[in-house]
């Protein structure tokens, strides 16, 4: 779950890294209430799960009641990248002297927690890292031994920050490693983090996004609250479904993320689009099922369903058993073809084979069901 820039303030502030003192509103009225509560010069700032807000003109300073009236006004209804601004935070302006980055998030490849610092922020790190890659210094954190203080001085002094800023960096940088692991977050970044005219360091922005699969360890229900989802992504939700809307005309259901995430890449190989990431995980019972197709079939930009389960846990026979019955269930519009590989997948497929037609395929491998889902989107198209 990606979090507005003011809850991943609040969630900083649970680990007592330093952020400027804000309020979030949701009226013009509250949004000067707020200001004068804080004391001018405040910062009127859109809250939307979009980046490039201030050239959008979600973002700017008020330094009385009138100008904030005049901007919460302006701002407060603005369409930025398709996200329509609902929420305000309110904060009080800061005197910036120089400008780092900051974050943490995970190395897939290496298996080990990745930390990135640059001396210069306030920009995109991407546009950093292709212009001067040299300018950001990393580490790597073994998540056994965790980051220590010389090592995180050490990272520090690689990144060439200000001297005057490094022993405030070290404090907030071991602060920031142990909100990501210790707060379940997939990222943390600050950018700015800034070093103040009276030599603070304190972080004037919060990018943070947390693992919905920890949620059972926190109460995020104001997390959850915020999430941005188009009609489709709403609906699976309510049944528990793992999905994220795309573009494409193949439905894609499948068992497992990395299975789903493969499939996605295989008919993109093939030259097809995928409309959609489903994984049903380890339930592909008639339930699950049924759910999954009834959420696909419901998108029109869908010409064909490609469902690819490798059954480990899952058995192939509970598996076919639960495409069978869901069928009875959900009239599909779309032609199926499935691809079935695993824990007894022969008689899985044994048990589809009477049932196969022009409507329902089977193919014997990811590349060719993948290939032939592809081929059918098109005819259809």
């Amino acid at each position: 779950m990606d979090l507005l820039e003011y809850q991943g303030k609040q969630f900083f502030a649970r680990f007592d890294i330093p952020v400027s003192d804000g309020r979030a509103v949701d009226t013009v009225e509250q949004a000067v209430d707020a200001a004068e509560t804080i004391g001018y010069p405040v910062v009127v700032k859109a809250q939307v799960h979009a980046g490039g807000r201030g050239k959008a003109g979600g973002v700017k300073l008020a330094s009385d009641a009138d100008e904030v009236r005049h901007h919460a006004t302006n701002i407060l209804g603005l369409d930025i990248k398709g996200h329509v601004v609902r929420i305000l935070w309110i904060e009080k302006a800061s005197d910036i002297a120089e400008e780092y980055y900051a974050s943490f998030t995970l190395d897939r490849s290496r298996k080990l927690h990745l930390g990135m610092l640059s001396a210069q922020g306030g920009v995109e790190i991407e546009a950093v890292a292709e212009r001067d890659p040299d300018a950001i210094a990393k580490i790597w954190v073994d998540p056994v031994d965790g980051l220590t203080p010389e090592a995180c001085r050490a990272w520090v002094a690689d990144a060439k920050l200000n001297p005057a800023a490094t022993d405030g960096a070290v404090e907030i940088l071991s602060k920031l490693y142990t909100a990501y692991t210790e707060g379940d977050a997939d990222l943390v970044e600050i950018n700015p983090l800034i070093l103040t005219d009276d030599g603070r360091v304190h972080a004037l922005d919060a990018k943070v996004t947390v693992d919905g699969n920890a949620e059972f360890r926190h109460e995020w229900g104001d997390y959850e609250a915020t999430q941005v989802r188009d009609d489709r992504e709403e609906a699976a939700y309510a049944k528990g479904l793992q999905y994220v809307g795309l573009d494409g005309s193949v439905g894609i259901i499948a068992n497992g993320a990395g299975l789903a995430m493969s499939t996605l890449d295989v008919v993109n190989q093939v030259g097809g689009s995928p409309a959609n990431f489903l994984d049903i995980g380890g339930g592909a019972n008639a339930d699950v099922m049924a759910g999954a197709l009834e959420i696909i079939n419901n998108d029109e930009r869908v010409r064909s369903i490609l469902i690819n389960i490798f059954g480990g846990i899952t058995r192939g026979e509970e598996v076919a058993k639960g495409i069978l019955e869901a069928l009875d269930r959900v009239s599909i519009d779309a032609p199926i073809v499935i691809r079935l590989d695993g824990t007894n997948a022969e008689e899985g497929r044994a048990l589809l084979e009477p049932h196969l037609s022009d409507s329902l395929q089977m193919e014997p491998t990811m590349l060719d069901a993948a290939r032939r889902a592809a081929e059918l989107a098109a005819a259809r198209a």
